[in-house]
């Protein structure tokens, strides 16, 4: 029988939902690194967040993501990744320790074990964070934002994660330099804000609303932290965008073939615009 588009997005998401012990060897360096920063910078917590947490990660893609809320002044964003890094980088002298904002990456294991550690401070509410856009500090609420993307998820039976994954997969399949974090954001809005249709029509019309606000950088939906941007440079948003255009025109053409059932035709499509 022929699969139909719908149980091939479901096949998809399936394929790229990581398996619970996936990235067990890349955790397994917390307390490494929690003991590092703590004896040279001095930590108050650290703790799990991103797309592994939100269960919106991408199977060989996503990292083990960690905020490491730092005591202290808070200096220049630029001097506290630099200060993470050094730190780590002394610990890990075989290991390819890089800044990029908000996070300084560890390839462990020759990159099979990645950890990103964002270094934050206390603010009134919520972490100062490095924000990648402006090289300067913004306002982040992770623990906020992981209820907030369950919330809506729950509210809408499953799929704000399932959209918000398939955008992550187009993002990592075919290179766009976007933030997955502002993938994962804006999926779970633009849910919250429709009434159910089949995850096709979803698809497009997300990747569509996108393509509408040209990337804008949009409000916090909890209320409380800085705009998320999708992008870190002009050189970005335009790749971005570019990409999106061919990737609206690929689920449009997908989503129609499927209305007309012609799922062999509509999963060609999805197939040309994950890359598969």
């Amino acid at each position: 029988m022929t699969q139909t588009t719908a149980q091939y997005l479901t096949s998809l998401i399936e394929k790229y939902t990581p398996s619970p012990t996936e990235f067990d060897s890349a955790r397994k360096h917390r307390a490494g690194i929690e003991s590092r920063l703590d004896a040279w910078l001095g930590v108050h917590e650290m703790f799990e967040t991103g797309s592994l947490k939100h269960g919106t990660g991408v199977s060989s893609f996503s990292d083990a993501d960690y905020f490491v809320s730092l005591k202290g002044e808070r200096p220049t964003s630029t001097t506290a990744l630099n200060k993470v890094k050094e730190a780590l980088q002394d610990k890990y002298p075989a290991t390819t320790i890089q800044n990029r904002r908000p996070a300084v990456v560890c390839k462990f294991a020759a990159g099979t074990e990645t950890v990103e550690v964002v270094p934050a401070y206390s603010a009134n509410t919520g972490y100062w964070i490095p924000d990648p856009k402006t090289g300067e500090w913004m306002n982040s609420h992770p623990k906020s934002h992981n209820t907030y993307v369950n919330d809506v998820d729950k509210k809408h039976s499953g799929s704000a994660k399932k959209l918000a994954r398939l955008a992550k997969t187009w993002k990592y399949k075919r290179n766009v330099p976007v933030s997955s974090c502002y993938l994962e954001m804006r999926a779970a809005k633009y849910i919250d804000g429709e009434s159910y249709v089949e995850l096709v029509q979803y698809l497009y019309l997300f990747l569509n609303h996108l393509q509408n606000i040209e990337l804008a950088s949009m409000n916090d939906p909890t209320g409380l932290g800085s705009r998320f941007n999708a992008y870190s440079s002009d050189y970005n948003k335009n790749d971005t965008l570019s990409k999106i255009s061919t990737a609206v025109i690929r689920a449009e053409k997908a989503m129609d073939f499927a209305k007309d059932e012609d799922h062999d035709s509509a999963i060609g499509q999805l197939k040309l615009l994950f890359n598969q």
